[in-house]
């Protein structure tokens, strides 16, 4: 007969539990360490920031933020990703979580098409995408247009998400969406009113992903788009480095100021995330 042993703080000897903590703290210093030292550049003046001496605190200032918002075009940057990543989020949830209940629930001609294109799609980079999209863009006239930019971010955000929302929607019972018919909804009854209401872990995956990929693209935005007022964050930072010389101070505050967005998401879903990113693992 087989024991089963539990493993607790006191059953971990001194040299292991200390070796264990160790660990963590370099763990979490090696992840800090980035984040630290882009704040910390980003409120250092310009001639600290060009020494070859390595300073970690000295003379702070907000100088560099004060020109990123005063001297550039990063507010109408920053509102330009942030059309695009909400337009793409909306979107990319709502043809994912109608896809992947669709081929959780029916089997319909082709079903297995559908799944086989959502994932061959996902297989494809960037790089090989670009022109034939581009190309597309151009012959419906929405080069240096936000609809090509949604339309371009929702070719690999809704293959991926729609996968993921299957998978969610697999762990749900099937005699839910049976009860709803009973009652006599609609199979659009029965997931708008029933279903999604369970789905909000993984409607909040879905939107999160959605979110950061268009939020933190360079590709598509930097072919598709020109000019500093069609210009989005990820594509404006690149005008602080030039041909002999990058200006560092303004891409760390920039930088620090674009994580803002993208953390105030995270800690909107942060509760659904974990939820929906293993409810696929089981099925119910």
């Amino acid at each position: 007969m087989s024991r089963t042993v539990n493993w607790t703080r006191d059953s971990r000897g001194p040299v292991r539990s200390i070796a264990l903590h160790l660990t963590l703290i370099v763990a979490c210093l090696i992840a800090v360490f980035p984040v630290a030292w882009l704040v910390l550049t980003s409120l250092k003046p310009r001639q600290v920031i060009e020494t070859a001496s390595v300073r970690l605190f000295e003379q702070p200032t907000l100088d560099n933020y004060a020109e990123v918002l005063r001297d550039t075009e990063f507010l109408t940057w920053a509102a330009n990703s942030l059309i695009v990543s909400l337009a793409t989020a909306l979107i990319g949830v709502l043809l994912s979580a109608t896809t992947g209940y669709a081929v959780s629930r029916f089997r319909f001609p082709g079903f297995r098409s559908v799944m086989w294109m959502l994932l061959i799609t996902q297989m494809f980079p960037v790089a090989i995408l670009i022109v034939p999209i581009y190309n597309l863009m151009a012959g419906l006239g929405l080069i240096n247009q936000f609809p090509a930019l949604v339309i371009a971010y929702l070719t690999s955000t809704v293959p991926f998400c729609a996968w993921m929302m299957k998978g969610y929607f697999d762990t749900v019972p099937v005699s839910i969406d049976e009860a709803g018919r009973v009652d006599g909804l609609t199979p659009f009854g029965t997931f708008w009113r029933l279903i999604l209401p369970l789905a909000k872990p993984g409607l909040a995956v879905a939107a999160f992903y959605s979110f950061l990929t268009a939020w933190a693209e360079v590709a598509y935005a930097t072919a598709f788009m020109t000019g500093d007022e069609k210009y989005t964050l990820a594509v404006g930072l690149s005008q602080f480095v030039g041909q002999h010389k990058a200006e560092w101070g303004l891409l760390t505050a920039s930088s620090v100021l674009i994580a803002i967005p993208a953390a105030v998401v995270f800690l909107l879903v942060q509760r659904h995330l974990v939820t929906g990113l293993t409810a696929g693992a089981t099925k119910a």
